[in-house]
């Protein structure tokens, strides 16, 4: 099975725990006003790629990453959800903890197979209604909470990422939206806040496409840490 893979960030701190390499995946069913990878949407003119000449350019970096893994990034990695499950296999004979990071909106029998096999996931719940996530991400909130309660019958380790954009998702209902939405799920060891930023600006200039938020302002540290304070108070 060959896969299309869009890059390879040998270390990273923020895609899981420990320092990890991330694999970003080529493809994507969705199309997120913030999304910083547009370059990561398709599979087209990419080279394909075998699981074991991934797994041996990522074993060149064990003595950075033995404790802590590899990320399967994206683009949304689960629309190649056999590849990396060969990948994985390999990867865990090498002593390498594997997680997903994920919008939780695709699922079929190799997708449940590759969750029976990872070792974490990071999941993204890009909006706090249903309105809200098909109008700004073409995906549905359902399916990713459906996609959480698989995480959870498997006992998968999990932590939760919600990008917060001015004006879309920025004020304290929508935090305490999603303080409700994740209560239920003992799997989650994490929340993480991330503030919408436009460092991708280059990326749809070059590839002539319009970035829908091209005029929304970044958030500021300081209502991100008013945010915070709603989503980890009692």
């Amino acid at each position: 099975m060959e896969g299309y893979i869009h890059s390879v960030q040998s270390f990273s701190t923020l895609d899981g725990p420990g320092i990890r390499s991330v694999v970003f995946m080529a493809g994507c069913p969705l199309r997120c006003v913030y999304c910083h990878n547009p370059d990561t949407w398709t599979m087209t003119n990419l080279p394909k790629t075998e699981p074991s000449d991934l797994v041996g350019r990522l074993c060149r970096f064990i003595p950075y990453i033995k404790r802590g893994g590899v990320t399967f990034s994206g683009g949304e990695p689960l629309l190649q959800a056999e590849f990396i499950s060969e990948c994985t296999d390999a990867l865990h004979e090498k002593g390498l903890k594997v997680a997903v990071d994920t919008c939780g909106n695709v699922y079929n029998s190799q997708v449940a197979k590759l969750l029976d096999n990872i070792d974490m996931a990071l999941l993204d719940i890009k909006f706090t209604t249903e309105e809200d996530y098909r109008r700004h991400t073409g995906g549905s909130l359902k399916s990713t909470l459906d996609f959480m309660g698989e995480l959870e019958s498997r006992g998968i380790r999990t932590w939760i990422r919600h990008v917060v954009v001015p004006g879309l998702n920025d004020d304290a209902q929508d935090i305490e939206r999603l303080k409700r939405i994740i209560e239920p799920y003992k799997v989650i060891e994490k929340t993480e806040l991330l503030p919408f930023r436009k460092l991708c600006v280059e990326k749809y200039e070059k590839l002539g496409v319009k970035l829908r938020l091209a005029d929304t302002p970044e958030l500021t540290e300081e209502r991100l840490k008013e945010l915070e304070a709603v989503l980890y108070g009692d």
